[in-house]
C-alpha cells in the first residue's frame, strides 16, 4: 500500500499538473470504485482543481465549489499520468480523469477491487473520512510519545494504526523499527524515554530520506513517480527475508500473519532472539529455533 512518502510525491506531482485546470471529464470504468452517491460524481466535471492534499493514505483533489474527490489506493491501486489522447489499458483501469494537458488514470492490479473513490461536499464531509492519525512529520516528540503510549499495543500495531499515526503502513513501519533498533513486538507502554526518542527520530529520518529519494526519481522520470512499490531495493529489511541486513549482515527474519508479514533483523532489533512465526512456529513447536545462531 502506498504510504506517506509515496502519497506525498503523488500529491506534489499531481498538483504540478492539474491545479488551476478544469476537470473536463471523469470516466468511471468500474462502478464498484465509487463509494458515494451524493453529490453526484458528474458534478465535478467542468470545475477547476484548486488544490491537492494528503489525508492519511488518501489523495484529495479539491475543486471549486467546496467539493473534494478522495482517492484511496489501498494495496494495489496506482496512479498514472497519460498524455492527451492516450488510451487506458484494457485491464486494471478503474477511472480516468481528463484534463486539457493529459489524463489521470487510476489502476488496480489483481482481481480484488479495494481502491475507492469518494466525492464529498465541504470540509465537514472530508473530515468524516479522516481516521485522525497524528502527522509524524508535523508533531513534537511529546505528542508522538503521548499518542504512541495511549494504549498498550505492540510497536508494529501502534505505528500502523491509522487512528494513531497518519501515513505509516506495513513497509515503512518495518524500516522505522529497524532504524530505531526496536523489536516489532515490544509493547508501546514498556518503552524507556530514550527508546521513544529513538523511535521518533527514526520515523522522521526514514520518511524524510525516502520522500527525498522518491522526489528525485519522479523528477528523473519526467515529473511523475515511475514505480510505486512496497518492495524497494534500498529498503533495509522490508521484503528482504533471508537477505543480509545492511547493518550487521545477519539474515533478515519475518513474522507471517494472514496476508501480511513483518520483517526484522534479529541481531539489530531483538538481541538475537527469533520471534514466533505463526505460520511455522506453531507447526514446529519445540523444534522452532529460539536464537539466531540456532
Amino acid at each position: 500500500m502506498p504510504e506517506l512518502p509515496d502519497i506525498t510525491v503523488y500529491v506534489e506531482s499531481l498538483a504540478a499538473k492539474v491545479v488551476g485546470s478544469p476537470l473536463q471529464r471523469l470516466r468511471l470504468l468500474n462502478p464498484f470504485l465509487l463509494r458515494t452517491a451524493v453529490p453526484p460524481i458528474a458534478s465535478v466535471e467542468g470545475r477547476t482543481v484548486t488544490g491537492i492534499e494528503r489525508l492519511g493514505k488518501r489523495i484529495v483533489m479539491a475543486f471549486e465549489g467546496d467539493l473534494f474527490l478522495v482517492i484511496h489506493l489501498m494495496i494495489a491501486g496506482r496512479l498514472r499520468w497519460l498524455a492527451t489522447g492516450s488510451k487506458p489499458p484494457a485491464r486494471g483501469a478503474l477511472a480516468v480523469l481528463e484534463f486539457a494537458g493529459g489524463a489521470l488514470l487510476l489502476t488496480e492490479a489483481g482481481t480484488q477491487r479495494r481502491a475507492s473513490l469518494h466525492l464529498v461536499s465541504g470540509r465537514e464531509g472530508l473530515a468524516a473520512l479522516d481516521p485522525g492519525g497524528l502527522e509524524p512529520l508535523q508533531c513534537t516528540e511529546g505528542e508522538f510519545a503521548a499518542r504512541l503510549q495511549a494504549e498498550r499495543h505492540t510497536l508494529k500495531r501502534a505505528l500502523t494504526d491509522p487512528h494513531r499515526f497518519s501515513g505509516i503502513g506495513n513497509a515503512y513501519s518495518d524500516e522505522i523499527l529497524h532504524r530505531a533498533r526496536l523489536s516489532p513486538v515490544t509493547l508501546s507502554t514498556s518503552l524507556a524515554p530514550d527508546e521513544v526518542s529513538r523511535l521518533f527520530a527514526a520515523t522522521r529520518a526514514v520518511f524524510d530520506e525516502f520522500t527525498s529519494r522518491l522526489r528525485h526519481e519522479a523528477s528523473q522520470a519526467g515529473g511523475w513517480p515511475k514505480e510505486v512499490t512496497a518492495f524497494r531495493p534500498d529498503f533495509a529489511v522490508h521484503g528482504r527475508f533471508g537477505q543480509p541486513c545492511p547493518v550487521c549482515a545477519a539474515p533478515v527474519q519475518r513474522i507471517v500473519y494472514a496476508s501480511n508479514e513483518t520483517n526484522y533483523c534479529a541481531r539489530c532489533q531483538t538481541g538475537g532472539r527469533l520471534l514466533a512465526d505463526r505460520a511455522l512456529s506453531r507447526l514446529l513447536k519445540a523444534s522452532w529455533p529460539r536464537e539466531l545462531d540456532d
